[in-house]
């Protein structure tokens, strides 16, 4: 924007000229005229000091309030005690941005308190152990004080022992009594002067009571001392009895008392005022007994600060919490009401109380779905985590489709060839083999391996060979897609057999092109035209007859037409536009799996995305384990595969499922963990397929608002016998049931009929056929329900009863009693009660009503009490007086009361 005027701004921002060069010289403008221009750089200067003058910042908003509001729809009881429950759920929170100066001046301010905090712990540690070096140099001195006194005293009294003892002896006072006089006070001073002292060092013990408590080494160290000092002055302690008897012992020493008028004497001492001991007659006895005294009372001051400090030091170390704790609580799809509580460490009383107040009642082993759970565990105020029980398998997923991202490289088609037995495909296969395959690597590929690549003009093209269509029905039956294009041989001179019927089933279910090829057109016999007739009908209609499916004639015999097919296939591999990542961690399904004596489990893998190298950790459906030997389709050792290659591979800990996806991955401990995840799953699908392919079940499976098919696999003896069937069940039915014949055919029932109704969820149905010892093993082991028949009313009347019991009953009222109101009462316990008679049959109290005024319905309802005088009753006859209370509804006199009954009655085709 261009420079403008002093005026045009103030023109353009509706204010008058002065005010802005005023404003303008407040924030440090140079403007001073009307005419002076001013630069963006100076609006924004200008419009900042404006902001800061109205206490506002330009840094935008200090704080934000989000608000959150969730509404879920609970339904609880059934049937007329049917409620839906709307709760609300709502959150704010309130977030503010903080200045930044101030967070540093908080982050100041807590390192300063740090910093002081720390000298103040040093200066009471360095007061503390300065205070204990002198409290121990006062008691050496106090020590040393007392042995001189100590000493003193034994010297007087070794010199006025004599004089004492002749002063005693004589009735007179003497001389040396009136001077021991003034040398006894002389010991009373100094006793006074050693109690002063003691009380000082107690004091001076209060002191540093506080300092001992707060470093509890010292205290320690300190009860060492005063166990040390005690020994030491129960040793040094003077002993009476053995310090007499040592001075008598002396030499030189004189008896006190030994005649019998010094016994009367120490007898007249021993008595005296009533609570007086002896006197002490000397220095010596004097300080012992001073020195008891302060040694009582510092053991007790010791033993007060070791209580103290005992006490400090057996606290409890649990803190009760100063605020609730918020946990992450995991939620999966399905958790009782006990394993919630747990998670959310609450009692599982209060979380059945809550359930309560939200209208569901549970008790602690009832499972509760994951909305509910939620709710719950907001209610309680902490913060829900929902879990999926496939997480594990999301994660997985997720973490292998990053892996190949990208532009892929274009990859060779994989082609299965199928058709009826005797039609000439193992024949082709090996026509194919020897013609496209150097002679060297001919041999042994399809023992080894049961796939091979075959190059060609288009380039090269992998062969899967799938004899009975067993491994593919299998593939397709745990949702694999390995097939990119299936090849469909057809015998010129045989045309569409009943295991063509099933090739063309298993194509289109899992959306796999066709390519048809027409096998022995070299024979006379043969008719092309015959075969696309019968495979139209089939609705496979050839390109040349306006279709999107090639037909190829070739011969396995001669090698006509090999060409123009593998150009066929190569050109429907060109519009699928296949590509793979190569340089990425391996991806595929297994083909084949098998254990071998001396090898262990072998398992033939097709590599479809990235490049399986050897060590690799393979994880393949339930079994996992590293890749030991590789070998191709040659039977030849190789270190790296890869896509749409074929490799045999050595290592795995079980032997995986034909059309089990694998993949490479990193972690070990996760492998395990996802290979024992999905065998848990698959024995809970088991049995859930165990019970949802019964018959009797089989309509519980079924969606209400879409029509409902029975799906039925059907083998028949004869050809005959089978059209009877087919057209007899094709008739049962009607608008809402029908009948789906998934497969037919003529001959026992194999074990590609079972893959085929447990791919389908059908039932299998034989007609005077059985299945094989193999095929019923099969059949157990997937939950499959095979049913025998002989007569064919008995096969359509149990297909009847099935699809009877997948039809609504029908519901059928009934009028069971009628009552007219002749008085309405009101009542202060139950509002409006009418009084009636009933007229015709019987009123009963549980049943729904309906209230009708003029013979036209106006309410339908329930009754809230029903009474015969002041009795409550549950049923009133023809022609009894009885009060009804209707519920939710006042009636008037002459309404009618009609009582009915409504039932389900099964319906049947």
């Amino acid at each position: 924007m261009a420079e403008v005027t002093v005026s045009e701004l103030a023109k353009s921002v509706g204010a008058p000229v002065e005010r802005l060069l005023k404003q303008m010289q407040e924030a440090g403008l140079s403007q001073k005229t009307e005419d002076a221009l001013v630069s963006d750089e100076e609006k924004q200067t200008l419009l900042s000091y404006l902001k800061t003058s109205h206490g506002e910042e330009s840094s935008g908003p200090r704080k934000i309030t989000l608000k959150r509001k969730t509404t879920t729809t609970l339904k609880t009881g059934s049937g007329s005690a049917r409620k839906t429950v709307n709760v609300e759920v709502r959150k704010k929170r309130t977030y503010v941005k903080r200045d930044p100066e101030e967070l540093q001046q908080e982050e100041e301010a807590q390192a300063e308190a740090e910093r002081i905090a720390a000298e103040t712990a040093a200066a009471e540690e360095a007061r503390a152990r300065k205070a204990a070096e002198e409290k121990a140099a006062a008691e050496a001195a106090e020590q040393a004080e007392i042995e001189r006194a100590k000493a003193e005293a034994e010297q007087r009294k070794a010199t006025s022992e004599p004089e004492e003892s002749l002063a005693e002896a004589s009735p007179e006072p003497s001389e040396s009594n009136r001077e021991a006089a003034p040398e006894r006070s002389s010991f009373v001073d100094d006793a006074e002067e050693i109690r002063r002292r003691a009380q000082e060092r107690r004091k001076a013990e209060e002191a540093q009571r506080e300092a001992e408590m707060k470093a509890q080494e010292e205290v320690r160290r300190a009860q060492e001392a005063a166990r040390a000092e005690r020994a030491a002055a129960a040793a040094e302690a003077p002993q009476p009895e053995k310090d007499a008897a040592k001075r008598k012992d002396r030499p030189g020493h004189v008896k006190e008392f030994d005649d019998d008028e010094g016994s009367k004497h120490r007898k007249r001492a021993g008595k005296g005022k009533r609570g007086m001991g002896p006197k002490k007659n000397s220095k010596a006895d004097l300080y012992a007994m001073v020195e008891e005294e302060t040694e009582s009372e510092e053991v007790l001051a010791r033993r007060r600060s070791v209580r103290a400090a005992h006490k400090a030091s057996n606290k409890h170390a649990f803190k009760k919490p100063t605020g609730k704790i918020i946990h992450d609580v995991e939620i999966p799809e399905t958790i009782t009401v006990g394993e919630l509580a747990q998670r959310m460490n609450v009692k599982s009383g209060a979380v059945i109380k809550q359930l309560m107040k939200m209208g569901v009642m549970a008790t602690i082993n009832q499972p509760l779905e994951q909305e509910t759970s939620q709710l719950l565990v907001e209610e309680f105020g902490h913060n829900p985590v929902l879990k999926s029980d496939d997480e594990i398998e999301h994660k997985l997923e997720e973490e292998l489709g990053v892996r190949v991202k990208g532009d892929g490289e274009a990859r060779a088609p994989v082609v299965t060839v199928m058709g009826h037995v005797d039609h000439g495909k193992t024949s082709l296969l090996d026509y194919i083999r020897k013609t496209k395959v150097a002679s060297g690597e001919a041999g042994g590929i399809t023992q080894h391996i049961g796939a091979y690549r075959v190059p060609t003009s288009h380039g090269e093209v992998a062969f899967l060979d799938t004899p009975g269509h067993a491994a593919f029905t299998a593939m397709r039956a745990r949702g694999a897609q390995c097939t990119d294009v299936v090849i469909l041989v057809v015998a010129a001179d045989d045309g569409v057999m009943p295991q063509t019927e099933e090739a063309i089933q298993h194509s289109k279910a899992a959306g796999v092109p066709m390519v048809v090829a027409i096998n022995k057109c070299d024979k006379p016999e043969a008719d092309p035209e015959r075969v696309k007739n019968e495979l139209a009908a089939k609705d496979v209609i050839p390109e040349d007859w306006g279709g999107d499916t090639q037909f190829i004639e070739v011969s396995a015999h001669t090698g006509d037409g090999i060409d123009e097919l593998l150009e066929a296939v190569s050109l429907q591999a060109e519009i699928l536009e296949l590509k793979a990542v190569v340089d990425a961690p391996a991806q595929g399904v297994v083909v084949e799996a098998r254990v071998e004596k001396g090898r262990g489990v072998v398992a033939t893998l097709l590599v479809q995305q990235g490049t399986l190298n050897h060590g690799d950790l393979v994880l393949a459906g339930q079994s996992y384990g590293r890749v030991r030997a590789m070998t191709n389709e040659l039977g030849q050792k190789v270190t790296a595969v890869g896509p749409s290659s074929p490799v045999e591979i050595l290592g795995l800990d079980t032997a995986p499922s034909a059309g089990d996806d694998f993949a490479v991955l990193e972690d070990e401990r996760k492998a395990r963990e996802v290979a024992e995840f999905r065998a848990e799953k698959e024995r809970k699908e088991k049995l859930q397929r165990q019970q949802a392919a019964k018959l009797e079940n089989m309509f519980a499976n079924m969606e209400t608002d879409q029509k409902k098919i029975l799906p039925v696999v059907v083998k028949a003896d004869v050809r005959g016998s089978l059209e009877a069937i087919q057209s007899a069940l094709m008739e049962i039915g009607n608008e809402e049931v029908e009948v789906n014949i998934v497969s037919s055919g003529v001959g026992g029932i194999t074990e590609n009929d079972v893959n085929l109704a447990l791919t389908s969820g059908a039932i299998v149905f034989g007609f005077n056929v059985r299945a094989a010892a193999g095929t019923r093993r099969l059949a157990e082991t997937e939950g499959v329900e095979i049913r025998y028949y002989s007569i064919i009313y008995q096969l359509l009347d149990d297909v009847k009863g099935a699809l009877s019991g997948m039809l609504e009953p029908e519901r059928v009222e009934t009028i069971v009693g009628i009552a007219d109101v002749r008085e309405v009462f009101s009542s202060p316990k139950f509002g409006q009660v009418a009084g009636c008679m009933v007229t015709e049959g019987t009123v009963h109290r549980n049943k729904p009503i309906r209230v009708l005024r003029d013979n036209v319905v106006i309410f339908e309802g329930e009754l809230e009490s029903l009474r015969r005088y002041k009795d409550d009753v549950n049923e009133v006859r023809n022609g009894m007086e009885c009060g009804i209370g209707v519920k939710n509804y006042d009636v008037k006199v002459g309404d009618q009361i009609e009582v009915y009954d409504v039932k389900e009655v099964a319906r049947a085709l």
